[in-house]
């Protein structure tokens, strides 16, 4: 096999325009390129009850109507599908803000009676998980990662544009302490504030048992006015952790995992762990994507920055059967690009911001 740019296998004898020929009748969820999808994001809302600065504006965003979002049988059916026809092993719900829909616990429950079982994640801003965290768990939640930018307030609230700190630090208590575990810090770092806020983030995740990940922003901001060089790299990540605390590559396979692991020393007197860096803009993992996601208005993206849509919901109310839902969702990943292109001097930032996408 050749390689692409991006590290892509190549499937031999593919063409361009043969991406939409011969797309698989059964089997896993594949690309062209030999990728194979097993991880579903499922967006449950656009809406959001934070604003922050990297993904949307301070006002006047309008949320998509409530008619055009998937119903609670709608939501459990696609899911249903998924696992059942084409091989999803984990669905992981998110936004905009997953908590705000009212019938999270629900679709969570449906997921959790599919067979084969698959792993149930959430991706939340924390601010109703405490009130939540053990109804979701018993409704079959495995675990959560909770978005965390900052322990200061007065960055949190800089960032967020809320001051609600205290709202996510008792979000991530309950999510513990109901065995949504490991529980998972996810940090979008500040430009101005971020080299200083990810040494408190760390040391605040140590001490309390969570795993933190840190995201590198990407160009998915309702105002596109993302810069890269307005941006910290995951070198700048390291650099700034290293002169407090020592760090080890993890030497356990990455697999498909986004983040690159470390791990940390920090002496004989304080608690060790690990922490993560999803580089998706400076060192992109593309070849060994695994993800297939799902709009809340039932669209199907076979990538963050996906210049197509595969209209699933049309198809439900339609009155198609599972056959042709499942071969339209086959057909979309099977086109599936071999990278995201932010790097590439043609790239073009989707219409969507992230918060209409699903993180």
């Amino acid at each position: 096999m050749t390689l692409t740019a991006l590290g892509v296998p190549t499937v031999p004898g593919r063409t361009d325009g043969a991406v939409a020929r011969d797309v698989p009748a059964a089997g896993p969820l594949l690309d062209t390129y030999g990728r194979i999808a097993t991880d579903l994001r499922v967006s449950l809302t656009d809406r959001c009850n934070l604003r922050c600065t990297y993904c949307m504006p301070a006002d006047g965003l309008d949320w998509l109507p409530g008619e055009q979002l998937l119903r609670l049988d709608e939501l459990a059916r696609l899911i249903r599908i998924a696992v059942t026809r084409l091989g999803i092993t984990n669905v992981r719900f998110t936004g905009g803000e997953p908590l705000l829909s009212r019938h999270l616990e629900e679709v969570v429950a449906a997921a959790a009676t599919l067979r084969p079982r698959p792993e149930i994640s959430l991706t939340t801003n924390g601010v109703g998980l405490a009130r939540r965290a053990a109804a979701l768990a018993g409704a079959g939640l495995n675990r959560v990662n909770v978005s965390l930018d900052s322990v200061d307030r007065d960055h949190f609230a800089a960032i967020t544009r809320r001051d609600r700190l205290a709202d996510v630090l008792d979000g991530l208590a309950a999510a513990k302490e109901s065995g949504l575990t490991p529980v998972k810090v996810n940090a979008v770092l500040d430009p101005a504030s971020g080299r200083q806020d990810v040494v408190e983030l760390l040391r605040f995740c140590l001490e309390h048992g969570y795993q933190l990940r840190v995201i590198e922003q990407m160009p998915l901001d309702a105002g596109h006015e993302w810069r890269r060089d307005a941006t910290l790299t995951a070198d700048d990540v390291l650099a700034a952790l290293r002169p407090h605390f020592r760090l080890r590559p993890d030497p356990s396979p990455r697999g498909s995992a986004p983040a690159e692991l470390w791990l940390v020393d920090t002496g004989p007197n304080t608690r060790a762990g690990k922490f993560g860096v999803i580089a998706s803009v400076s060192h992109a993992f593309c070849s060994t994507c695994d993800r297939t996601r799902l709009t809340a208005d039932g669209q199907i993206r076979s990538c963050l920055f996906s210049a197509k849509e595969t209209d699933l919901r049309g198809l439900l109310r339609g009155g198609a059967p599972d056959e042709t839902i499942e071969a339209a969702w086959r057909a979309a990943m099977w086109g599936k690009p071999a990278g995201h292109g932010i790097n590439d001097p043609d790239f073009i930032q989707p219409e969507r911001p992230m918060s209409a996408i699903g993180g």
